[in-house]
């Protein structure tokens, strides 16, 4: 129970900073693929360049993908109306 609890709350944290979310997977992902092409003997800078600058546009479009997925389903499930409609109801009850 407190497994689901546990991804629950990440899914929501997800959700709340999509931009960061994906950034953060983006980054990592061409740091990993930059190290690994440079891990590599015998290869010219080129291909290097070449290889680095692929994943890069892969995981580009891996990440926007999977930001349109999330955005689908928060649509899908009325979550996004939820929490717009709390937001609204918090800055009305201020003024």
């Amino acid at each position: 129970m407190a497994e689901s609890n546990k991804i629950d709350s990440m899914r929501e944290w997800i959700i709340e900073h999509k931009l960061r979310s994906v950034g953060c997977l983006w980054l990592s992902g061409i740091a990993g693929s930059i190290a690994y092409n440079w891990s590599q003997p015998g290869m010219k800078t080129s291909v290097r360049i070449i290889h680095a600058r692929l994943h890069a546009q892969a995981l580009t479009l891996a990440a926007l993908a999977g930001a349109a997925v999330v955005e689908y389903y928060d649509h899908k499930s009325g979550a996004k109306s939820e929490r717009y409609a709390k937001f609204l109801d918090t800055n009305h009850h201020k003024d």
